[in-house]
């Protein structure tokens, strides 16, 4: 594939709801532009872009696609995108290599939940965005009906430039607005035809929509419209593209992509109102002053990774948007975010998994480079001269945590670096390492997300897991004080061992977790022997004897003891300390502690009573709410963090996939008495059983 300049490039992220049919539209302007030589049609599981075997089991887009097409003398860089909320991590990294996003939409099935998602991505990026209304030729498809629904939806700025002749089993053709063409489908050829008389009264409707949107941008064109006079088509061709560009206009077009109507007039709208990727002005840093700049596509050289992915025999492939300057092949660049060098020793692009060599690219444009061992997403690379650094991509929190561990024994190591390759392709994937528990932790974005996780892992790499619930960090306290003796007394043969201490529980006072003084008088236990009292008490603390969880807010007196001048030494303190301790905290009034959450849900206003209902359900206490935009309340609440485990699943359903939530960890309080108890005994029926 050639070079091509950067103003003659459009970069289109394409998203939609599952089943909406965007992959068979960008296969079908790929077919358009012999691309490819044919594509899969429906439900055959054919697609170019879904190659990946779950994606063909599933019958859905899992990752994003790339889908460059070459079209009357312009490169239009096609993302493909899961329509699936569990994988928005995907449209996280198109949408930050797009420049425009268009929205697919079902005249079947109409807008669905992750619709009105995806017009909120583009929105809060302000992105320009155009609308496809695909299967038109299904029945009960109905244009106009569909067009009001999204204005009521999406606001005024939703405007048709086509209309379609006939719909449902009728659909057959396609009227250009703004040219005053028609075009009719006849056994899959197109050909150009008159208006139909029926509709020539809806066409001059809808042209009347087109100038007065195309007029408003202009003070020129806005007086020329009031007066009566008609714009030309170029004249509505730029004011159309200026509201595009600043969110005023979002045009509606329509089609078929499985019969490929209205493909080729779709190409063409995206290059007249796309913008190109000279418009593009983005924020960086510069690593050696520190100094925050807007870089802009004619600068040095310099590119942002968006996307990594693995493949045990293809390896590391580095997807990048060239920001600016131009990368060729061969080039040696500065890795600005973990300071390495490097160069590109290959590049190309890829049509699903073909790869199609490059040699040269301009800034705007999309390469794939392979073998870039040291570079992750989100890095940016550059010329020595412009060391710049673009910020990392905001993937949304992962909702939903299991524990992890090998299906068998001895592949505990296998599993860790299986997991570590998928999140190092997946930021929405987190994997951790749990220090009190020892637990393998993995946080997906839902249960779909984790069973995409387990079938990848296990078929390229061979590691196959089991799941468990996640450790909840406890804790335990005292209410009350106590008073108690510890002696560690032993005689077995030469040196023995004597230890003896008397302390003093009660709650601590200073907000630290374990509160130790030092009350020794007149000797009674030797200064040498005081931190490791100390040490013995802390290693108790942190094993708890009530339920096997650490103690904290404990403050510990140490009062008086005794030692022998021959048999003391610092291991029998410590024992004496931690027999103290065990006697001491039942008679304190020991109780449990579990870790309560800030959460932040965020939810339409609709589900606003289901959500409370739900929390308070939970022993959770909200705290308030708080209005945002487009609808959307903040619910503030705390919330145990036991009952939050699979709250991200439970939130989906209930809201219809609407609804997010943030959490972070708040404080302890003590847990019920009823609950206390159940958890203490599973402790004592595993420590027996052990």
């Amino acid at each position: 594939m050639k070079a091509y300049d950067s103003n003659i490039i459009r970069n289109i992220a394409v998203l939609s709801h599952d089943g909406a049919g965007k992959t068979a539209l960008v296969e079908s302007m790929l077919l358009m532009c012999k691309g490819v030589d044919a594509v899969g049609r429906g439900k055959d599981n054919k697609h170019i872009l879904d190659f990946e075997p779950e994606e063909i089991t599933r019958n859905v887009t899992i990752q994003l696609g790339m889908a460059p097409c070459e079209w009357n003398g312009y490169k239009l860089n096609f993302i493909d995108t899961p329509g699936y909320s569990e994988f928005c991590g995907e449209i996280s990294e198109a949408l930050r290599a797009a420049d425009g996003l268009m929205l697919v939409v079902s005249a079947e099935s109409g807008i669905q939940v992750d619709t009105i998602r995806a017009w909120q991505y583009g929105k809060s990026l302000h992105l320009p965005r155009l609308i496809y209304v695909n299967k038109m030729d299904m029945e009960n498809a109905d244009f106009f009906g569909f067009l009001e629904r999204m204005k009521e939806l999406f606001g005024k700025s939703v405007m048709p430039l086509q209309v379609p002749i006939g719909e449902g089993v009728n659909f057959r053709g396609i009227i250009d607005v703004p040219t005053q063409k028609a075009y009719e489908w006849v056994d899959g050829e197109r050909q150009e035809c008159d208006i139909p008389a029926e509709l020539q009264d809806k066409v001059a409707e809808v042209l009347d929509m087109c100038m007065e949107a195309a007029a408003e941008g202009s003070d020129e064109l806005l007086e020329k419209y009031l007066e009566g006079e008609p714009l030309s088509t170029e004249e509505m061709y730029e004011g159309l593209y200026q509201g595009m560009i600043n969110g005023r206009v979002c045009p509606v077009l329509c089609g078929s992509a499985v019969s490929h109507i209205g493909s080729r007039l779709l190409l063409d709208c995206l290059i007249k109102y796309m913008p190109d990727t000279t418009k593009s002005i983005n924020e960086a840093v510069n690593v050696d002053s520190g100094e925050e700049l807007l870089v802009n596509y004619d600068d040095p050289f310099s590119a942002f990774v968006f996307k990594t992915t693995l493949d045990p025999f293809a390896g590391k492939l580095s997807y990048a948007r060239i920001i600016s300057g131009q990368a060729t092949e061969g080039m040696s660049f500065y890795n600005t975010t973990n300071e390495s060098e490097d160069k590109i020793s290959k590049m190309f692009t890829l049509i699903g998994k073909q790869q199609v060599p490059l040699t040269s690219a301009s800034a705007g444009d999309i390469i794939v480079i392979p073998k870039l061992d040291d570079v992750r997403t989100g890095d940016t690379l550059a010329s020595k001269e412009f060391p710049v650094k673009y910020p990392a991509i905001a993937f949304p929190s992962s909702l939903y945590t299991v524990c992890v561990s090998a299906e068998n024994k001895g592949d505990e190591e296998k599993l860790g670096a299986a997991l570590n390759k998928i999140a190092e392709e997946d930021p929405t994937c987190v994997v951790r390492k749990d220090v009190e528990s020892g637990q393998l932790q993995l946080s997906t974005m839902g249960e779909v997300h984790l069973d995409h996780i387990l079938n990848k892992m296990e078929r390229k790499y061979g590691a196959k897991a089991i799941l468990s619930k996640v450790y909840i960090p406890y804790r335990e306290t005292i209410r009350g004080k106590s008073t108690a003796e510890g002696k560690h007394k032993k005689q077995s043969g030469g040196h023995g061992q004597y230890g003896h201490v008397v302390i003093d529980l009660e709650p601590a006072t200073n907000g630290e977790a374990f509160e130790f003084v030092d009350a020794i008088v007149g000797g009674a236990i030797p200064r040498q022997f005081i931190p490791a009292v100390e040490k013995g008490a802390v290693e108790t603390l942190a094993k708890g004897v009530i339920a096997g969880y650490p103690l904290i807010n404990i403050k510990m007196t140490l009062k008086d003891g005794s030692f022998h001048s021959v048999d003391s030494s610092e291991m029998a303190f410590k024992v004496a300390a931690s027999l103290a301790l065990k006697k001491g905290i039942p008679e304190a009034q020991p109780v449990l502690l579990e870790p309560i959450y800030a959460v932040d849900v965020m939810v339409p206003e609709a589900y606003m009573g289901d959500i409370i209902g739900d929390i308070s359900s939970k022993r959770g206490r909200v705290l308030g709410m708080e209005p945002g935009e487009d609808g959307i309340t903040t619910v503030k609440a705390r919330v145990p963090c036991s009952e939050m485990l699979e709250y991200g699943v439970q939130l989906r359903a209930m809201t219809q996939g609407r609804g997010s939530f943030d959490m972070v960890f708040d404080a302890y309080e003590e847990v019920p008495a009823k609950l206390a108890e159940n958890i203490i005994a599973d402790y004592k029926a595993a420590n027996a059983d052990a």
